[in-house]
């Protein structure tokens, strides 16, 4: 049985990571990404992740119901101010591991949902 999830043409998959890139549709990208499904975005984070490199992808949230923060190796807490900053624009947000979140961002890709995601490479 394939338990791939079904993805709509011209979307982002993540389709793997490691090794400091990330594997878009087949194509290899380097270093951090910012992930929307209609494009991906080089993005200057590093672990750890800081407040002010989160906040340089808030521009492109405006279609964004839920935003996936891959902290790196290991699950992070993002500051109390973040929240509070994506809780006013009406975004969801959560941060897990980067594998955690690659993952998490399929499925939700596949569901058709308007999510991003903010990827510190591992």
């Amino acid at each position: 049985m394939d338990v791939t999830p079904v993805i709509p043409k011209g979307k982002q998959v993540l389709t793997g990571y490691g090794a400091g890139a990330f594997k878009i549709n087949n194509e290899s990208i380097p270093g951090s990404l910012f992930l929307l499904p209609d494009r991906a975005i080089a993005w200057s984070a590093a672990e750890p992740f800081t407040a002010e490199s989160l906040r340089s992808i808030y521009p492109y949230l405006e279609n964004v119901d839920i935003l996936l923060v891959g902290t790196g190796k290991d699950m992070a807490f993002l500051p109390p101010d973040i929240r509070a900053e994506l809780k006013a624009k009406n975004i969801a947000v959560d941060a897990m591991s980067t594998g955690a979140a690659c993952r998490t961002y399929n499925v939700l890709l596949a569901e058709e949902r308007r999510v991003a995601a903010a990827l510190i490479a591992v």
